[in-house]
C-alpha cells in the first residue's frame, strides 16, 4: 500500500501516541483519510491507530 508521506507521518504519530508518548497534533484531513482506509479510528481520546494501520506502517517501514 503506497501512502503519501503526510499519511505515514500521521500514522507514526498515532503509533507513538498509542505507546504513551507525546506527539504533534494530527491533521484532521489526514486522520479522516486514514479512517476511510481503516488505518485509524476516532476514539474517546481522539484519533487512534488500528491494527490495519499498524500493519500498513510496519509494511512501509520495511520498504
Amino acid at each position: 500500500m503506497g501512502l503519501p508521506p503526510h499519511h505515514v507521518a500521521a500514522l507514526r504519530n498515532l503509533a507513538r501516541k498509542k505507546l504513551g508518548h507525546d506527539v504533534d497534533w494530527i491533521n484532521i484531513s489526514d486522520a479522516r483519510a486514514l479512517t476511510d482506509q481503516g488505518l485509524a479510528e476516532r476514539g474517546r481520546t481522539g484519533w487512534v491507530i488500528t491494527r490495519a494501520g499498524e500493519a500498513a506502517l510496519s509494511e512501509h517501514e520495511r520498504g
